[in-house]
C-alpha cells in the first residue's frame, strides 16, 4: 500500500479529530488529500509531531488526538513514546506510517527494518498497539481505534514510492497556527 491511500483511508473517516503531521510527504499527502482546518501540517520540524500530539492531548482531554507520523521521525524523537506511556492519555491515536527511508531526503535507509517500532510502543505501555500492511485491515484498525481509549499505536507497513511532483503545503506557518486555534476552539 501506498502512504497516499494509507492516509486517505484515515481522512475519509475524519470528523472533527485534530492531526498532527510529520513533516516532509506525510504533510505533503495529506494536505493534499484533505486539508482541513483540524489538520496542523508540521513544516521543517522533524521529529516533533509525536511531542506537539502529546501536548495537545494532556491539554484538550475532551478531543481526539491523532498523530501522522513517520519511522524516520518516530526515531528522531524515541523519548515523546515514553512520555507518552508514562502519561497515557486516553485521545491519542499515533499512526507510524513506516516505508522504512527517509523518503523526504532521497530514500536513505532507517533503521526500522531491524528494530520493531511496535515492539517500543508495547514496552512504551500504549494501551494498544496494532502493525497492519494491508488497505482493508487498515481500515478495520482506524475505524475501530477511532472509537477506543488510549494511547493507541498503529504501525502502517507502506511502500517506499512517493508519487511526483506533489505540492507543499501551501499555507504560511501563521496561517496552519491561526487555523489550528480556531478549530481547537470550536
Amino acid at each position: 500500500m501506498k502512504r497516499k491511500e494509507a492516509i486517505k483511508v484515515v481522512v475519509d473517516l475524519l470528523e472533527k479529530e485534530l492531526v498532527v503531521h510529520a513533516n516532509g510527504m506525510i504533510c505533503r499527502e495529506s494536505f493534499t488529500a484533505c486539508d482541513r482546518m483540524e489538520n496542523f501540517y508540521m513544516v521543517g520540524s522533524m521529529g516533533l509531531a509525536s511531542s506537539i500530539g502529546l501536548g495537545l492531548a494532556i491539554s484538550l482531554p475532551h478531543r481526539k488526538i491523532i498523530i501522522f507520523d513517520g519511522d524516520g521521525n518516530v526515531l528522531m524523537n524515541l523519548g515523546s513514546l515514553t512520555m507518552i506511556g508514562d502519561l497515557l492519555p486516553k485521545n491519542l491515536l499515533h499512526i507510524v506510517f513506516d516505508n522504512e527511508v527517509y523518503g523526504s531526503t532521497g530514500n536513505q535507509r532507517t533503521i526500522s527494518g531491524t528494530i520493531k517500532l511496535e515492539e517500543i510502543a508495547k514496552s512504551a505501555r500504549y494501551s494498544r498497539v496494532e502493525k497492519v500492511k494491508e488497505k482493508d485491515e487498515f481500515k478495520n484498525v482506524i475505524k475501530d481505534c477511532l472509537k477506543c481509549d488510549g494511547p493507541i499505536f498503529i504501525l502502517v507497513k507502506v511502500s517506499r514510492e512517493s508519487d511526483e511532483g506533489i505540492a507543499r503545503v501551501s499555507h504560511t506557518t501563521e496561517t496552519i497556527k491561526r487555523r489550528f486555534i480556531s478549530a481547537i476552539k470550536d
